[in-house]
């Protein structure tokens, strides 16, 4: 009997400590999903006030009951900003170059990147320490340096041995960034070497070592067997640099202050937008303003459409970035 009862009572025990793992299991996961979504909501709240002011009415602006959802729906608003804005050829413009700069930034950085991890040569260390240093130094202290360097721009003296100049002035030009691209020394491009070098170190030496059996030799070994092999670096490098290719407001000021690029059109937006509405809309005329909240909801309806290319890439690759972050050297 007292064995039978003692059974019984490690029974009830083991039931009740079951039970009390079960609910701090069932609390743990409600925090957890409380605490996504209010993450998400803080993310998502500022995008959907946007989105209800790209479609709201003028007549809206005043209605203290209207919060996200409009009464009078129109495109009115989508088809001012992107009057203001010059919208389409905006858009292609700056994908042409920001598709340009990422891709040559990412070949610069991945041939960087494997001859860091690959190769053995005297400062290999020392060199790629100063890599990483690059992402210490605050990209404003090299903005004189830059601008300088940009405004006389000469190789070893060349220019100036030809043609007698101190140099050729490629500034209100895409070539600043188009060389810094091409370089590995454009924007990022510390952390890409990085990632590369992170990646291609753990890749086993066999391949390498079976390619140059073969007859290949360092250029051809990285162009036809690493790379291909590298499809993860690839993505997450990619999808970085045009991100903040396309956001980037700090080198398109400082060098292309006179081009036709999304983020210095979103920057000069509020003027341009007081300037233009009342022509558009038909009110124009002497000392005639446009309603400082109407030029808010445009100015707000052209944020939105500048970043809309920037989720719908999202939207079709997070998949792959997800998956590609995990894979990368970004966590090695």
């Amino acid at each position: 009997m007292e064995a039978s009862a003692a059974k019984q009572a490690e029974i009830r025990k083991f039931k009740l400590q079951k039970a009390r793992n079960k609910a701090a299991d069932w609390l743990f996961g409600l925090f957890r999903y409380l605490l996504i979504v209010g993450i998400s909501f803080i993310i998502i709240y500022p995008l959907l006030l946007k989105l209800s002011v790209a479609f709201k009415d003028k007549q809206d602006i005043y209605n203290p009951t209207i919060f996200l959802v409009p009464v009078h729906f129109t495109w009115d608003n989508i088809k001012l900003a992107m009057q203001v804005m010059d919208y389409f050829p905006l858009l292609a413009n700056t994908l042409l170059f920001v598709v340009v700069t990422t891709l040559l930034s990412t070949a610069s950085c991945a041939l960087a990147g494997y001859g860091f991890a690959r190769f053995s040569f005297p400062g290999n260390g020392l060199l790629f320490g100063f890599v990483v240093l690059t992402l210490l130094i605050p990209t404003s202290t090299l903005m004189l340096p830059m601008y300088l360097h940009f405004r006389s721009f000469d190789i070893l003296g060349i220019v100036q041995l030809f043609t007698g100049k101190e140099g050729v002035n490629l500034l209100n030009t895409y070539w600043p960034s188009v060389i810094t691209a091409a370089f590995g020394v454009g924007l990022k491009a510390g952390l890409f070497i990085y990632i590369f070098r992170q990646f291609f170190k753990g890749m086993p030496k066999e391949m390498e070592e079976a390619a140059l059996i073969d007859g290949a030799g360092g250029y051809r070994t990285f162009a036809l067997i690493m790379l291909p092999n590298a499809v993860s670096p690839l993505i997450t490098v990619i999808l970085f640099s045009f991100v903040w290719q396309y956001n980037d407001t700090l080198y398109t000021t400082l060098f292309m202050s006179e081009s036709a690029l999304i983020p210095l059109k979103v920057a000069s937006l509020p003027a341009q937008a007081n300037q233009l509405i009342p022509s558009l809309i038909g009110i124009g005329g002497a000392g005639v303003k446009a309603d400082p909240n109407h030029v808010a909801m445009i100015v707000d309806t052209g944020i939105l459409l500048s970043i809309a290319p920037l989720i719908l890439i999202y939207l079709v690759v997070q998949r792959y970035f997800v998956e590609s972050i995990e894979r990368s050297g970004i966590v090695g």
